[in-house]
């Protein structure tokens, strides 16, 4: 799946199905065999334990894809998982953050220490974007053109990049995160979160002192992405172009 270009996230959720599958059968004493029967009876009790529908859902791909690759690579003769149907999956509603619950989000980010600059910039370029978080935490300081006012995503869901615009608080906060980067020694890291003295791929930790060592949520992302844009924010069509450029000495570290 790597050579697929396939993100880490992908082939992490092919392989959760695999082991999943294996669980099952050790705890429920069948025989770890690739099967249609097993594999419905499997995702059965998921559901029966459970499990939200989309994740049965992608449990059940990862195990198909799974199927798909030993035929492939002629150790079956068939997909036993083929014709298979996958699980239905609500489409939930999901709830946008009322004006005061966004007041308060913003107002936990308060303050001038770096984390509080970090977070803040984190919220509000979620908030006004509805980017993943993985989109996010992706970030790189030369993504960031605060001149022209956008963000670059450079790989989205499906390998798809994408340019987004922000507002003026958005680009205050993310400028004072970036200044205080460089304050404690950052100013020359291409990574937006990477720590003094250790190189980083990412953008932003994943991890906060708000959030009590928990990554970003899905579930988050979502609301994020319901929610209207916060104070001084906006929301408008992205560019079609991707041909800027981040100005020296206001995007980059």
């Amino acid at each position: 799946m790597r050579a697929e270009r396939k993100s880490p996230a992908t082939i992490k959720c092919y392989g959760d199905g695999v082991r999943s599958y294996l669980r099952w059968c050790e705890a429920s004493g069948n025989e770890p065999l690739l099967s249609k029967a097993s594999a419905q009876a499997w995702i059965a009790d998921l559901l029966g334990n459970g499990a939200e529908g989309s994740t049965a859902k992608a449990r059940a791909k990862g195990l198909r894809r799974f199927c798909a690759w030993l035929v492939a690579e002629g150790e079956l003769s068939e997909n036993p998982m083929a014709g298979m149907a996958a699980p239905k999956v609500d489409q939930k509603v999901v709830a946008a953050l009322s004006e005061d619950q966004l007041k308060r989000l913003l107002k936990a980010c308060a303050g001038k220490d770096w984390r509080d600059r970090r977070d803040e910039a984190i919220v509000r370029l979620m908030l006004e974007t509805g980017a993943r978080a993985s989109e996010v935490v992706g970030l790189q300081s030369a993504d960031v053109d605060l001149d022209r006012e956008l963000v670059t995503i450079r790989r989205g869901k499906g390998g798809k990049g994408r340019v987004v615009p922000i507002g003026a608080q958005t680009v205050l906060a993310l400028d004072r995160y970036l200044r205080a980067r460089r304050s404690r020694g950052q100013g020359d890291v291409a990574a937006l979160s990477a720590r003094a003295g250790r190189s980083a791929t990412t953008a932003f930790p994943t991890r906060s002192k708000r959030g009590h060592g928990r990554p970003v949520s899905r579930a988050s992302t979502s609301t994020f992405s319901a929610t209207p844009s916060p104070p001084g924010g906006r929301r408008r069509r992205a560019p079609t172009t991707d041909s800027w450029r981040s100005p020296a000495g206001r995007a980059g570290p």
